[in-house]
């Protein structure tokens, strides 16, 4: 008998697909839906339903070459679920038009994603989490332009001399791996370790664990509501267009920044790292030297960190100053990191069923905590 047709859907948080024809099993047409007010694309995110167990579905997106990083479908595979709780890579092939991927489903239902989603519900218990277990406070608040709310936690005490360490993560909301990091930050924080307790002797930390939550619940990669790209809004950030910038910009001039960390996820390199400052008016030996004992720290402490691999180093002078980590930078004249994680798999520390994933990302958050504990006493 021939299987019916899979009912797909994609009307939820994060959700992001377009039908083209569901007619055929083996062959579901399908294409990724842009951000809103915006050209950009390669966010997916939707559910099959409808499904027979043991049978095998095929799912093809036809405007993967059209989406804003065409190469990076190369040796990318998509993520399934069950249960959204567990999710696992599922081969996929990307013929230079069209990413194709296919199942043999167990459930008469499942999830497929570009990465596994960090969702609105699980970031609103981190916050709670937070505030209640980890000793985290609610010092500010922010909105987006569709009016979500915008926390800035701190660790600490706000006490004069402290260092100000701040960690934002999600300007692209499609990239979900850097909120699985702040939760292994506030995770690390909730144990509240010896090595934690050191570290807060000396320093506050400022957490803003989702920088966009209107491009992410509406299955953006890029842009916010106003299909603004968050990370090139740093030197004309607004109260109307780019409110999520305006907002932390105002809270770092309130408090000082001594370090920080943009966390985010890369399209195209397996690998994870960071770029940093090297192209800023006022880099200076000191700047380069902490971030050269960031990366070596942050290596020693774990083999899904690696300092070969990355974007090119920018020329002096040359710096996008419009990006948050140059900005910033620039205007605290402190160590300043963009942390970069894959699509794909670290092929330094491959792991085959899952990929680079939300537990490795949150054990990444972690472990960037230890380093910055060894750290601390030299950020000026």
């Amino acid at each position: 008998m021939p299987r019916s047709a899979p009912l797909i859907t994609a009307d939820f948080d994060s959700g992001n697909i377009e039908v083209i024809d569901a007619s055929d099993a083996s062959h579901v047409r399908l294409a990724i839906r842009p951000d809103t007010q915006s050209a950009h694309f390669q966010w997916f995110h939707f559910q099959a339903q409808n499904l027979e167990p043991g049978q095998s579905y095929g799912f093809h997106l036809g405007n993967a070459s059209q989406s804003s990083y065409p190469r990076a479908w190369d040796g990318y595979h998509a993520v399934a679920s069950y249960d959204r709780q567990h999710w696992f890579r599922v081969p996929s092939r990307f013929d230079g038009q069209g990413l194709t991927f296919s199942l043999t489903v167990e459930q008469p239902q499942a999830w497929f994603a570009y990465f596994e989603p960090y969702s609105r519900e699980r970031h609103e218990a981190l916050v709670i989490r937070g505030l209640n277990d980890a000793g985290l406070q609610l010092v500010a608040v922010g909105k987006s332009c569709d009016g979500r709310e915008i926390p800035l936690l701190r660790k600490g005490d706000g006490a004069p001399g402290k260092r100000k360490l701040w960690m934002i993560a999600q300007q692209h909301p499609g990239e979900h791996m850097a909120e699985w990091f702040m939760e292994g930050v506030i995770e690390r924080l909730q144990g509240n370790d010896e090595q934690m307790q050191a570290l807060l002797e000396q320093a506050d930390l400022y957490l803003v664990p989702n920088m966009n939550p209107d491009g992410a619940f509406r299955g953006h990669l890029r842009t916010n509501a106003k299909g603004k790209d968050l990370n090139r809004a740093w030197q004309d950030s607004s109260a109307e267009y780019t409110p999520e910038v305006f907002f932390v910009q105002q809270q770092m001039d309130k408090y000082g920044v001594d370090l920080f960390i943009d966390v985010h996820g890369d399209e195209e390199i397996p690998h994870v790292f960071t770029a940093a400052c090297e192209g800023n008016p006022g880099y200076t030996p000191r700047i380069a030297d902490l971030e050269q004992q960031f990366r070596q720290a942050l290596c020693a402490q774990t083999p899904d960190f690696q300092a070969v691999h990355g974007y090119l180093r920018d020329e002096p002078g040359q710096a996008n100053m419009t990006l948050a980590c140059n900005s910033v930078g620039e205007k605290f004249d402190c160590l300043a990191l963009t942390l970069e994680m894959p699509f794909k798999d670290h092929d330094d520390a491959p792991d085959p069923h899952t990929g680079w994933n939300g537990k490795r990302s949150a054990r990444l958050g972690k472990d960037v905590l230890s380093v910055l504990a060894g750290m601390v006493g030299v950020l000026r």
